[in-house]
């Protein structure tokens, strides 16, 4: 009896299988999908999506994305894609490619790269056995790799001192990441509490939990002007009027539609690397 072909996802996870070594991750360990909450996902708010659709769902469905938009067939992350699963999903349909997180062995209460978003999705033990791992991201042309069986990548990124937004180790989520049993809790800042956020998360077939939250006044802000340029600084200080920057306020800039997305994803970068929550 002939055996029934490997789906796109499997080939993929064979494929990095093979380029893996170390030890198996702690299986206490989780993998997260950082996100905005308040921003959209194709035309429609993203909780609104993920509780009419049930998935989360990769930039490949959605058109939008927290880093760089480049998927769509002969763009950067279809080429990248391409180079990491030994060409798995070529041809295959956008619903079946997976969806990027990371492993958040550092355990921050965030999730494991703020970079993406202030609210994560945290996924269960069980997304570890269907996830390969790089180091550093995608986008910077990795030769790290990894599976959950072989995670040399920790070490590698502990060792490494790069900026705190981009020491985390990459997932790539392979298969559905269904949001009534692939969540264990979505994550949110309190900046949200008693808004339409918190009542779309509300909807969601999963926990709701809150972290400590994100928030940088202004005269901090302007102590870094350097770090992403002081233009942006500029912006914040304009957005934050005479309050605190905060993930709603920019996510209320956002939707003005006054203001260049790119230029308030670097003002997200301050807030988020800067006015991080302190353990504890």
């Amino acid at each position: 009896m002939r055996a029934a072909p490997e789906e796109p996802w499997q080939r993929a996870l064979r494929h990095v299988a093979a380029l893996s070594h170390g030890a198996p991750v702690d299986p206490a360990l989780r993998i997260t999908l950082n996100f905005h909450p308040d921003r959209g996902a194709g035309d429609a708010p993203i909780l609104a999506a993920l509780a009419a659709d049930g998935v989360y769902v990769s930039q490949f469905v959605t058109g939008t994305s927290n880093g760089g938009l480049t998927a769509y067939p002969g763009g950067d992350r279809w080429r990248w894609e391409s180079r990491i699963f030994g060409g798995a999903y070529d041809t295959a349909p956008a619903h079946l490619r997976p969806v990027y997180g990371a492993l958040n062995f550092r355990r921050r209460a965030v999730g494991a790269a703020p970079r993406f978003g202030s609210a994560h999705l945290r996924l269960s033990g069980a997304a570890l056995a269907r996830a390969t791992f790089c180091y550093p991201d995608s986008h910077l042309h990795p030769t790290a790799f990894a599976v959950a069986d072989r995670m040399s990548l920790i070490e590698l990124a502990t060792a490494d001192r790069p900026d705190p937004l981009d020491d985390y180790v990459e997932a790539q989520v392979h298969g559905p990441v269904r949001i009534d049993g692939d969540v264990e809790a979505l994550v949110l800042d309190p900046s949200y509490r008693g808004t339409g956020v918190e009542a779309a998360a509300a909807r969601l077939p999963c926990p709701l939990e809150w972290h400590h939250g994100f928030r940088l006044t202004v005269a901090e802000l302007r102590r870094h002007p350097g770090y992403r340029g002081p233009e942006y600084v500029e912006l914040g200080a304009q957005i934050a009027a005479d309050g605190p920057l905060t993930p709603r306020v920019i996510g209320d800039a956002a939707r003005t539609g006054r203001y260049d997305p790119q230029h308030l994803k670097k003002v997200w970068h301050y807030l988020a690397r800067f006015g991080a929550p302190q353990p504890g």
